[in-house]
C-alpha cells in the first residue's frame, strides 16, 4: 500500500511537508503543494481520514441537518452542498430532523453532540431557541440556509422582494382583485410566509389596493394549495382575477383547481408562484426564480470562511429572485365559466 513516505520520496520533500501539502494546513508553497499532489495522484495515494484528523485536528467532514430530503427545494440544496464539498475533498454526514419526530430529538440531543464534523449547515430548520443554543454550544461554525437568525451566517431568498415583484406583475396587467394564497398558523417556515405576505401587502398598498387585500391560508404543498383554491375559486362572489401563491407548489395546486372548476388560466385567472419549482415549466407557471442548488454552494463557501477564520462575524447573504414570465398570467379580462387551461408559453424575462 502506498504511504505518505512514498509520496514524499516521489515529490522530493520530507514526510512533514508532504503531509502539510495534502492536508492544506501549514505553510507550503504553491509549487511544492502541486508537486506533492501530482505525486499522490501518480502513485494512487489516498490519505487516511483518521491520519488527517490526527495531523490537523479536523475530521474533514461537514454535518448537514434538514427537515426533509425528498422535497424539491431541500434535495436541490443538498445536491449543491454535496457538489461543493466533493470539490474540496470533504465528506458529508446528513442528519434527518423531520419536524415533530423522535429522530429530530435524537439528532439535536445525541448525534450532533458527538461533534463528528468540522462545521454544520442547517437547512430550513427554523430551530427553536433551545435547538439553536445547542448548535451554537457545539463550538463549531454553523451556516443556515433559510432563516432569520443572525447568530449564524445565513443564505436565503429575498422573500419579501419576490412577493413584491409577483404582485407588481399582476398589477401591471390590470388586475385589482388579487389574493395571496398560502401560509398557516402552524407552518414550519413562518418567516418565509410572513415575508412573502408582507411583500404582497406592501405592493398592494403602494398600488392603492390596500382595501382589496385577501389572504387564504394553506400549507405549502400542492394538495393544500389545490384544496384552498377550490374553496376560493368556487365562490364567484369573492373570486379573484389574480393569485400570488406563497410558493410554486401552492400555485400549481391552484392551477389544477381552476382547471377542474372550468376557469380558464390565464384569460380568467392569472397565477404567479415563487421558487421556479422543477414542475413550473410543465404547468407554464409564471414565477420568481430562485436556484436552491446555488444556495447550497453558497452555504459551503460561507462555512469555509468560518473554518478559516473562527472569529469572523456572521454574514447574511440574501439572494435576489428573477421574474420568469410564462403562460399562467395575462392582462385581466372577463370571466369565463367553462373550458380548460388555455395558457401557453411566453418568453422568460
Amino acid at each position: 500500500m502506498v504511504g505518505i513516505s512514498d509520496v514524499a520520496a516521489q515529490a522530493g520533500v520530507s514526510k512533514a511537508t508532504a503531509s502539510r501539502a495534502l492536508s492544506g494546513s501549514g505553510s507550503v508553497s504553491a509549487s511544492t503543494r502541486e508537486r506533492v499532489r501530482a505525486a499522490a495522484v501518480e502513485l494512487g495515494y489516498v490519505p487516511s481520514t483518521s491520519a488527517v484528523s490526527l495531523a490537523t485536528g479536523r475530521t474533514r467532514n461537514i454535518g448537514v441537518v434538514m427537515p426533509h430530503v425528498n422535497r424539491w427545494f431541500f434535495a436541490e440544496v443538498l445536491e449543491g452542498i454535496q457538489v461543493a464539498l466533493l470539490e474540496r475533498g470533504l465528506d458529508l454526514t446528513l442528519y434527518d430532523a423531520t419536524p415533530g419526530s423522535a429522530t429530530r430529538r435524537l439528532v439535536f440531543e445525541e448525534f450532533l453532540a458527538r461533534k463528528r464534523f468540522d462545521g454544520l449547515i442547517a437547512v430550513g430548520l427554523e430551530p427553536a431557541e433551545s435547538e439553536l443554543e445547542r448548535l451554537i454550544a457545539l463550538g463549531k461554525p454553523v451556516v443556515s440556509v433559510i432563516g432569520t437568525q443572525r447568530r449564524t451566517s445565513v443564505v436565503t431568498l429575498d422573500d419579501e422582494h419576490a412577493a413584491v415583484l409577483a404582485t407588481a406583475h399582476l398589477v401591471s396587467l390590470g388586475h385589482r382583485r388579487i389574493a395571496f394564497l398560502g401560509g398557516s398558523p402552524g407552518t414550519h417556515w413562518p418567516h418565509v410566509e410572513v415575508a412573502r405576505y408582507a411583500g404582497y401587502e406592501a405592493e398592494m398598498t403602494r398600488a392603492g389596493l390596500g382595501d382589496a387585500l385577501m389572504r387564504v391560508p394553506a400549507e405549502l404543498s400542492m394538495p393544500a394549495g389545490y384544496a384552498a383554491a377550490v374553496d376560493l375559486l368556487g365562490d364567484p362572489t369573492v373570486r379573484p382575477t389574480g393569485i400570488v401563491a406563497a410558493c410554486d407548489e401552492v400555485a400549481i395546486g391552484a392551477i389544477i383547481a381552476a382547471r377542474r372548476l372550468g376557469i380558464l388560466v390565464p384569460s380568467a385567472l392569472s397565477v404567479v408562484g415563487i421558487d421556479d419549482h422543477v414542475h413550473a415549466e410543465m404547468f407554464s407557471l409564471t414565477t420568481l426564480r430562485q436556484v436552491p442548488h446555488e444556495h447550497g454552494r453558497a452555504a459551503v463557501e460561507l462555512l469555509m470562511r468560518h473554518l478559516e477564520d473562527p472569529d469572523a462575524e456572521p454574514v447574511a447573504l440574501s439572494v435576489k429572485p428573477r421574474l420568469v414570465v410564462r403562460g399562467s398570467t395575462a392582462p385581466v379580462a372577463g370571466r369565463h365559466s367553462a373550458g380548460a387551461m388555455d395558457g401557453g408559453l411566453s418568453p422568460e424575462r
